[in-house]
């Protein structure tokens, strides 16, 4: 039986922009042109402006997103790229495409970010690229990640896919590194109805590479300078972005006022939430639990959905085992790994749901004081 609360459902989404969305696909329909149309560069143009960059670069996917812009920013086989073993698979999959090498620092235990003193410790003059993760909405601390950065001569990349519209400062997702890069997965913040990403920076070299390799490497027509890849946003994904953008803010508003209502029904030490960061977007609301499989069940119980994001550190999955990396090798992302819940967390949450789970989520922190 499906629960009373679903983790998600993007079919409300739907419902409340269903008209303006079929406009959308219906003039790409129309318009008999699929890729690389005037749809996706306006997109670009209107996803650069609402961030503050000089460029976006419409791609496949946000693994895909990664992955050409690493090689943009120079990172080639063998080299060695720095990022957060707290993070979905997809961060570090984009990395060994394109047969870098991963290494990892670990994160800080209130937020699960990557820690910067840890990054300082990992990182050498070998170290080509670092990706920080801005994990559940929250923006990691970029002034220090860049300095580390700097000190190295190592190129930045964002891994954004959590945090359409956060900040740091007056500073969006994105706009620090050399590149920046977003996922436009259905369940996003900002969800294309299929598979999509971007690349943002401000740098015209980097901007040329990466719309040279997501089009197998052409400057023009039958003219190829890298093997490149195929990965390309396509217009109705393109379309459907455009119409949702204008709504992003009021429902990243939404979702923080979701937060805080869940925030204040906890109490005594069974729980808390991860600390989120000024100006995050409340991509998830995670919990780190004494016990993840009793409160998981008791929410359950009264009918409400969970997640957990993510049950295993990468460097812990089986596909990484040639790493040679062990338990304990970063306890505190392991830990975390083990203790994290997510609540229900969209836009489109009702108040009545809204309600019924931080009724929940107090009725459990008052038994497990």
């Amino acid at each position: 039986m499906s629960p009373e609360i679903p983790f998600g459902d993007l079919r409300r989404e739907y419902q409340a922009l269903g008209a303006m969305l079929d406009g959308a696909i219906k003039r790409v329909l129309e318009s008999g042109w699929f890729i690389l149309g005037s749809e996706t560069s306006a997109f670009e143009e209107e996803w650069a402006r609402y961030l503050g960059a000089k460029h976006a670069i419409g791609v496949g996917n946000g693994t895909d997103a990664i992955r050409i812009a690493l090689e943009a920013c120079g990172v080639r086989p063998g080299d060695e790229v720095v990022t957060t073993p707290l993070t979905a698979v997809p961060t570090v999959t984009a990395v060994c495409m394109l047969g870098a090498v991963p290494r990892f620092a670990d994160v800080s235990p209130s937020t699960g970010l990557i820690d910067p003193s840890a990054l300082s410790r990992v990182v050498s003059r070998g170290t080509r690229a670092i990706v920080p993760v801005h994990l559940y909405g929250n923006m990691c601390d970029m002034p220090a990640i860049m300095e580390i950065a700097r000190g190295i001569g190592a190129a930045v990349v964002e891994d954004c896919a959590q945090a359409h519209g956060a900040t740091y400062g007056a500073a969006k997702a994105g706009t620090f590194g050399l590149a920046g890069c977003y996922s436009f997965y259905p369940s996003k913040n900002l969800g294309a109805y299929g598979d999509g990403g971007a690349v943002v920076c401000d740098n015209d070299e980097v901007a040329s590479r990466c719309r040279m390799l997501r089009n197998y490497g052409q400057r023009a027509r039958y003219e190829h300078l890298a093997a490149g890849v195929n990965s390309r946003l396509d217009e109705i994904q393109a379309a459907i972005l455009r119409a949702k953008l204008p709504y992003l803010d009021q429902w990243n508003a939404r979702r923080t006022a979701i937060a805080r209502c869940y925030d204040a029904a906890i109490s005594g030490d069974s729980v808390r939430p991860l600390a989120r960061s000024d100006g995050g977007v409340c991509h998830l609301y995670v919990l780190a639990c004494r016990d993840r499989a009793g409160l998981q069940a008791h929410l359950a119980a009264r009918g409400i959905a969970t997640q957990v994001h993510y049950p295993r550190p990468v460097h812990l999955q089986p596909a990484f085992a040639w790493l040679g990396l062990s338990p304990g090798s970063y306890p505190v992302a392991e830990e975390l790994a083990d203790s994290v819940l997510s609540l229900p967390m969209h836009p489109f949450l009702r108040e009545d749901e809204v309600t019924q789970v931080a009724e929940a989520l107090a009725e459990y922190c008052q038994r497990n004081r």
